[in-house]
């Protein structure tokens, strides 16, 4: 905030005089004993400093200057260069964010959790992608003997898989959205093929129904020993689920069901989820396990995007 006077001016010598003769003499109490002693000042030295600063609303501040020999052309810009400038600022902008989108969290154990994706193709909107878990080298013998305690005498190793995913429209008034992904990881021979088929349609003006219907084949492999041979299972699921969005109040409430070929019957849950302000969710859900047991979960989360 700016305030101005009419009589600005005249206070202005006086108050430059108070605060100079005050940093003068803060400056002399901190003067080594053998320096020699600054040279001294009056206020008319002081206002003839001031004055030496002319006003830009001051007439005569173009005094002896010739305005028709002044270069000008300085401050003229083509537009076709400012153009230039925005469109290069956009390939600028496009680039980031097309290229490598690196994240990283640490664990609770002293490994860091590392993610990698990249935007293949806009078709499609085809991404790549790998989720690694990098462990903490031991830096002392007492951290290597409880790394090795914690996970059966061995030394805990890094892991990681690689993914990708495309996204496309769907069919018509059938579905919306069809979402497809593959995942591999090398280290525990697993391996996962999905699709999900996705329908939006809304109930009111603040409230929206989402049915999803999803497909995903896991492959599991096992190493080969001295005289007994690898081999391959593979595990089938499909699952459904319906969920109800509120937008005004934030509020999401989910309902589905769950069946595969190694449990050989439907699992049932429903869940909900509450937004409490900015990026800050709190979720809770309740489901029947393939052992006849009742999963229950509460979860808090934050997320945000930049």
């Amino acid at each position: 905030m700016e305030f101005s006077t009419s009589f600005g001016w005249i206070r202005l010598p006086l108050a430059a005089a108070f605060i100079l003769g005050s940093v003068l003499t803060a400056t002399a109490q901190i003067i080594p004993p053998f320096s020699p002693p600054p040279a001294a000042t009056t206020p008319d030295d002081d206002e003839a400093e001031v004055a030496e600063a002319p006003d830009v609303n001051d007439p005569g501040v173009l005094k002896g200057i010739d305005v028709d020999k002044l270069d000008w052309s300085q401050l003229a810009i083509d537009a076709g260069t400012l153009n230039d400038l925005i469109a290069a600022k956009k390939r600028a902008k496009a680039a980031a964010k097309d290229g490598m989108d690196w994240s990283s969290n640490a664990n609770a154990d002293g490994s860091s959790g590392v993610k990698v994706k990249q935007s293949v193709s806009s078709f499609w909107d085809t991404r790549i992608g790998a989720d690694m878990t990098v462990t903490k080298e031991p830096t002392t013998m007492s951290e290597l003997l409880a790394q090795k305690a914690e996970n059966g005498g061995n030394l805990p190793q890094s892991s990681g898989s690689a993914w990708a995913a495309a996204t496309a429209p769907g069919a018509g008034a059938i579905w919306d959205k069809t979402a497809v992904e593959a995942r591999v990881d090398p280290g525990s021979e697993q391996s996962k093929l999905g699709a999900s088929l996705t329908k939006s349609m809304p109930l009111s003006s603040d409230t929206s129904l989402t049915l999803q219907n999803g497909y995903s084949v896991n492959q599991q492999g096992t190493t080969a020993l001295p005289g007994v041979g690898g081999h391959v299972t593979r595990n089938y699921e499909t699952d459904q689920s319906a969920k109800v969005t509120v937008t005004d109040t934030g509020t999401s409430v989910t309902a589905g069901q769950t069946l595969s070929t190694t449990d050989d019957k439907w699992l049932r849950k429903v869940g909900a989820e509450q937004k409490l302000f900015d990026n800050v969710t709190v979720s809770g859900s309740v489901g029947e396990t393939s052992q006849g047991a009742i999963n229950k979960s509460v979860t808090a989360g934050f997320k945000k995007s930049w």
